[in-house]
């Protein structure tokens, strides 16, 4: 988010490069750099003959190098974007000559999604000599909380830690789509609001109470009546609380609590660097792994694996998602 945020700000000083190569795993940052170039490099006169966006898909190469060469009309730059460019991949190494030299008066800008840039080519030493090398990198789902504080933080907003990790266990690490339900919440919010799980129930539609996040939390404390009530609610609601997500998160939590069994420092900053979490959710660890024991957790892991092929239509007699989940809170509990 700093490099990214750097980038942008050098940009509205009109300190530009001639070339932008945007790479990595998580396209939002490179949706960004290259929407606010497109937006606010060029003025909307200028851009009518100064402005292009081009596919990679339905380029080559060498198409994308000649209209890079041309010489602005009537300003003192043009501006070619180049989106998916991962279509080009086999390709892409014969972009070294014009990343030798590209033209001064073109800020060219190659949205490389989902793919890495080798660092040992002379591609990569070429645009970081003589452009901007950004690599966007997928954020780990413990990290994404803390995105979401920082992302409203930077518009005026808050939000409480319980909100953020809803946010997280319902859209998962997709930064695009998180960044719009954000969007939702500030058009109806006042500036300066903290922004709560019941904000988010209203404006949303995310369950503060009956959602995964609960059930997990539920589950591991042995709370079999709350556990009961979640699963009710979801077997009423089926088509928001699909029974696929719900089983993907608990194999995701028990397979991590084998994982706690096995570490011999149960202290917290461990425990967190180790499963990948954020020590706000060591402490449901320490008291699931008192209520299920390594030899359980297994058994439940096997069970999960069970009702997911279930859930798929595998050796189920037609099954509902009511059906199943009761059965497997059986199992668990």
């Amino acid at each position: 988010m700093d490099e990214a945020r750097r980038i942008v700000k050098d940009i509205k000083n009109g300190a530009l490069k001639p070339l932008y190569f945007l790479f990595g795993e998580e396209p939002y940052y490179i949706d960004a750099i290259s929407s606010y170039i497109e937006k606010n490099v060029l003025s909307e006169e200028e851009k009518g003959f100064n402005q292009m966006v081009l596919y990679g898909k339905d380029v080559t190469i060498d198409d994308i190098v000649a209209n890079a060469k041309r010489y602005p009309m009537m300003a003192e730059r043009q501006v070619v974007i180049v989106k998916e460019a991962q279509h080009l991949t086999r390709t892409i190494d014969q972009l070294l000559d014009y990343a030798n030299r590209p033209q001064p008066t073109t800020v060219l800008v190659i949205c490389y999604k989902y793919k890495k840039l080798d660092k040992r080519k002379k591609l990569y030493k070429a645009i970081k000599e003589n452009g901007v090398l950004f690599e966007s990198e997928k954020l780990y789902e413990n990290k994404v909380p803390d995105w979401i504080r920082k992302n409203l933080q930077g518009k005026g907003y808050g939000i409480s830690h319980k909100a953020a990790v809803l946010l997280t266990e319902y859209l998962g690490t997709d930064l695009s789509r998180i960044n719009k339900e954000l969007e939702k919440l500030q058009f109806v919010l006042p500036k300066n609001s903290e922004i709560t799980p019941a904000d988010i129930e209203t404006h949303i539609g995310i369950s503060k109470d009956y959602n995964n996040f609960e059930l997990k939390k539920a589950i591991g404390e042995r709370d079999v009546l709350k556990a009961t009530r979640i699963i009710n609610y979801f077997a009423q609601n089926p088509k928001d609380n699909p029974l696929v997500l719900t089983v993907s998160l608990l194999n995701t939590f028990f397979t991590q609590l084998l994982q706690y069994h096995g570490l011999k420092d149960h202290s917290p900053k461990n425990v967190a660097s180790a499963l990948r979490i954020n020590t706000f959710f060591v402490n449901e660890f320490q008291t699931a792994a008192r209520n299920y024991p390594m030899k359980k957790v297994s058994a439940i892991v096997s069970h999960l694996r069970e009702i997911d092929l279930k859930g798929k239509g595998v050796g189920a007699n037609n099954a509902s998602q009511a059906d199943l989940l009761k059965e497997l809170l059986v199992k668990i509990i």
